[in-house]
């Protein structure tokens, strides 16, 4: 499959001051396949090395991190020359290699013409830990996300639809009823799937939705596994309390986090550990209410937010919604559409950069939401079907008058009244 980081990846490759290169982001999101397949591809040869699975040479190379000495040790194992510019160095599973990790800033002083990226499972949560000594400002940090419904079309063969969504973004000039259905579909299609590369993977092969519950499934359990194995005992315990509070936590009217929906006498001072985990883990992505100020990061309040998970097709297999009742050929009937959308949009637009905030204005208005576009701050509503009259944002729109707003739904392109619309197949145009 074609992922958009790729061309991240290439632009990082021709950097004069290259500095090593970290991705990480939640398990399974396809770290290991893509760096290799770019390795692959432009490089002359590229060298593996997993320090989870190969405990021999993992600790050899704790020994000690001089760089002559740690190339010399990867060609003679590997038996092939490390060319600078030439070779590509992949360190996998980083975490569990301490030194290794601290190396990377002895490349970046020392020989700066090896190209090094590191990967590995939870390596937001490893590098939080004390014994990490992490190479602060001599690496460059990339976040890599499951497949946005961008690069579904991609993987589906659909790209030429991707270039026709976006003309009639720019021009807000409704799409040919037609295609809006199609893309409809397809967009529902991607709610139930999501963009695990192994699910998707598996959708290509037999074409059924169905079938994507076990792979989800699978992949929710190693979530599980990751946070006993990773954390002591109390913690992992209040982490998958957290985690498997997130479908009740956004099907409430009010979706701000509750810990009492946790456990009785749940708290802040108990649960902020476990919260901070899965967010570094890229398990969930926290949305924090906003004062619409510029800039948004110096207004937010810590104390009230949102938890959506990483990937929509998860959150569905989390949640349980009944597969059986959803025909992607028409609109939606079914409760409980609205945490699944807002879980969705806020996927979308993380993959496109934006750090998320939401509005709420004394309990009688919010909008699900705000993001700082340049010098402007934009708010979102969201709504999952064709019904989109909203007090709320017009009373946003009253108190802060903002240049324009957005208003994602399955109505098609539009402007009117200083609000864009757009279908939620198009988020990604944000």
């Amino acid at each position: 499959m074609k992922r958009d980081i790729t061309d991240r990846l290439l632009a990082w490759k021709k950097q004069k001051k290259r500095k090593p290169l970290i991705i990480h982001g939640a398990r399974q999101v396809g770290k290991t396949y893509i760096i290799k397949e770019f390795g692959k591809q432009y490089y002359e040869n590229m060298i593996y090395v997993n320090f989870e699975t190969n405990k021999e040479l993992s600790s050899q190379i704790s020994d000690t991190i001089d760089v002559n000495y740690m190339i010399q040790k990867l060609e003679l194992f590997y038996g092939e020359k490390i060319l600078p510019q030439k070779t590509l160095l992949f360190f996998d599973e980083i975490q569990t290699n301490p030194r290794a990790l601290t190396s990377l800033k002895y490349f970046y002083e020392e020989a700066p013409d090896y190209h090094i990226i590191a990967a590995g499972s939870l390596l937001g949560i490893a590098i939080n830990r004390e014994e990490y000594s992490f190479p602060v400002g001599k690496v460059q940090m990339m976040t890599m996300y499951p497949l946005s419904f961008r690069e579904f079309l991609q993987a589906i063969g659909r790209e030429n639809l991707i270039t026709v969504i976006q003309e009639h973004f720019e021009n807000n000039q409704p799409m040919d009823e037609t295609i809006h259905e199609l893309c409809l579909e397809l967009y529902r299609t991607y709610l139930v799937i999501g963009g695990m590369p192994e699910v998707v993977q598996n959708y290509l092969e037999d074409k059924k939705i169905i079938s994507a519950i076990d792979i989800q499934s699978m992949i929710l359990d190693s979530y599980v596994r990751d946070m006993t194995k990773y954390a002591e005992n109390s913690e992992s315990n209040r982490i998958i309390g957290a985690f498997d509070s997130i479908p009740v936590q956004l099907a409430k009217d009010n979706q701000k986090f509750q810990y009492k929906v946790i456990a009785k006498g749940a708290t802040s001072s108990l649960f902020g550990q476990a919260i901070l985990w899965l967010k570094n883990s890229g398990m969930v992505s926290q949305v924090f209410k906003v004062t619409p100020q510029m800039p948004l990061e110096m207004y937010k309040d810590l104390s009230s937010f949102k938890l959506y998970m990483s990937d929509v097709g998860l959150f569905v297999n989390k949640a349980n919604y009944p597969l059986y009742q959803l025909d992607v050929k028409k609109q939606p009937t079914m409760i409980s559409m609205g945490p699944l959308t807002e879980n969705y949009v806020a996927d979308e637009l993380k993959v496109n950069g934006y750090d998320l905030y939401y509005w709420e204005s004394d309990g009688i208005a919010e909008i699900d939401f705000v993001i700082q576009k340049q010098n402007d701050i934009i708010p979102i509503e969201v709504k999952a079907s064709l019904h989109t009259k909203s007090r709320s944002l017009n009373l946003y729109m009253e108190k802060n008058k903002p240049p324009y707003a957005i208003r994602i739904s399955e109505k098609n392109f539009g402007f009117e009244n200083k609000i864009k619309s757009v279908p939620l197949y198009a988020v990604f145009c944000i």
